[in-house]
């Protein structure tokens, strides 16, 4: 059986665990075009080529860290929640877990391509949902559930994509807790109000 190059742990997913948390970081710094491998593993304190050996090179992080999202995500994702109660709990994601964040504007802003298709299908799901939300009555009839989805991505990642604004106007740190909870209840207060706006 082949063994990992130079491996000092006994404990493989330890190991494995430090170089995604690595990774995240140098992609959240730099972006997936600007990060390297090398630089990874320095992060990580281990051989660049347990990296190859362990997930394939860069493109092979890039996909656990989007497992690791999904792992994260599947534990603070209530969908039996409000709208409201969903939409803040992905602020407080976004506030407590800045890196993903970062990586998801990187790439917002680097891929001008058509979107992977296992996303697109997420997001697809996603629009449903917002639909069967919005018949329930969660938020008005004239809005496209499409653009509902857009705006709330928006809206949850605004700590992030503006730190600027949120200095100038919130006299806040974007990066701190007390943003993120403060952040959070405004935003469930606004997104609840939704359900209170009839449609025009």
């Amino acid at each position: 059986m082949r063994r990992a190059p130079e491996e000092k742990q006994r404990d493989p997913e330890r190991t494995k665990a430090r170089i995604v948390q690595a990774a995240l970081e140098e992609f959240a710094a730099k972006g997936f075009a600007g990060a390297r491998v090398g630089e990874i593993a320095a992060r990580a304190g281990v051989n660049k080529q347990l990296i190859s050996y362990y997930f394939g090179g860069k493109e092979g992080l890039y996909q656990a860290i989007n497992t690791r999202w999904q792992g994260e995500e599947s534990a603070f994702a209530d969908h039996g929640a409000t709208l409201a109660e969903l939409v803040a709990g992905y602020v407080r994601a976004n506030s407590e877990r800045r890196d993903f964040g970062k990586l998801m504007l990187w790439q917002g802003l680097t891929d001008d391509g058509p979107p992977d298709e296992s996303f697109a299908e997420d997001m697809r799901r996603d629009v449903e949902q917002l639909r069967r939300r919005q018949k329930a009555g969660e938020f008005p009839a004239d809005l496209d559930p499409a653009a509902v989805l857009v705006a709330l991505f928006a809206m949850t990642a605004a700590g992030i994509s503006f730190p600027q604004l949120v200095r100038a106007v919130c006299e806040r740190d974007p990066a701190s807790p007390e943003f993120g909870a403060y952040y959070a209840e405004q935003v469930q207060r606004l997104v609840g109000h939704l359900g209170d706006v009839p449609a025009s």
